[in-house]
């Protein structure tokens, strides 16, 4: 594997005061073809999730913490035939950091009044690492979150701002491991209600 295969670029989409602002991890194949956030197989499911919690695509902005499709080449041999394939992977460190200072703009300028974290590495990237989406889903964090100080040192500061962040998983988690659906939808349930109280 080349070190840090990425490829495309997917930009942030949606109103600049959205009920909803989507912090994913990075862009897959579907959305590096189409240039539209969340439009593969996991964007479906998250479909559902915004019908189930009543809040339109449109007053939703999509953005996630690398732009680019970071992908793994994996070897596969098919009737004698070796093909090469590129599979979706979790974004590195450097990427993330390299990539920062687009979200960091986003934070700055963009206004919803909810933030919606999905998995880990978006979760990880607004606050830290000592939070995981295991431990934190479906409850509401307010906190300043993380942005790039110094590329060259790779030092993180906080924000002044304080931001509304509620964290659940990524709608793809739910292909790997079923039982999680009914963990998101009680999540979802508990951001309805925030929501209704904003």
């Amino acid at each position: 594997m080349e070190p840090y295969d990425c490829e495309g670029f997917v930009y942030g989409r949606g109103p600049m005061t959205p009920d909803i602002m989507i912090v994913g991890e990075a862009p897959g194949e579907t959305e590096i073809h189409n240039g539209m956030p969340f439009s593969g197989r996991a964007g479906k499911v998250l479909n559902e999730f915004f019908n189930y919690i009543g809040v339109s695509r449109e007053n939703i902005y999509f953005t996630s913490t690398v732009r680019s499709r970071p992908y793994k080449r994996v070897q596969k041999t098919k009737n004698n035939e070796v093909l090469i394939k590129k599979y979706n992977r979790a974004p590195t460190i450097k990427e993330q950091l390299a990539h920062a200072p687009i979200l960091d703009y986003e934070m700055q300028h963009i206004k919803p009044k909810q933030i919606v974290t999905l998995g880990n590495v978006g979760l990880q990237r607004l606050v830290g690492k000592q939070y995981t989406i295991s431990e934190v889903h479906g409850r509401l964090i307010h906190s300043q979150v993380r942005q790039l100080k110094d590329l060259e040192t790779n030092e993180w500061t906080r924000t002044e701002e304080y931001y509304s962040i509620f964290p659940t998983f990524h709608p793809a988690s739910i292909f790997y491991n079923r039982s999680l659906e009914k963990e998101i939808y009680k999540d979802l349930d508990k951001l309805k209600e925030q929501l209704h109280e904003k």
